[in-house]
């Protein structure tokens, strides 16, 4: 009985690449099947495949179903709104 031989991918990471879905830094994983580049985010899932120009190759047509859903705002960060000071006001000129 005879094995197929495995073929080990090598997989690494991209230094100071960024998730399309997840905009997380430094978590994408990129390998080469067959000559075609592969691309995973360790940190939400994210996968794709990329084309010879390096573009991201759909799986499937986005809707607003199958669209990666916006992560919420941080509830650390608040809005801020400046208001004008009355004591800062410049003397009106009675000329």
């Amino acid at each position: 009985m005879t094995e197929t031989p495995q073929v080990i991918t090598k997989k690494r990471f991209i230094a100071g690449a960024v998730c399309p879905a997840c905009s997380e830094p430094d978590k994408l994983m990129m390998w080469s099947e067959d000559d075609v580049p592969h691309r995973h985010c360790v940190h939400c899932g994210y996968s794709d495949t990329l084309n010879a120009q390096g573009q991201s190759i759909p799986t499937e047509l986005g809707t607003r179903v199958n669209k990666p859903v916006v992560k919420p705002a941080d509830p650390k960060v608040q809005g801020v709104q400046f208001f004008p000071n009355p004591k800062l006001k410049k003397p009106v000129d009675p000329s």
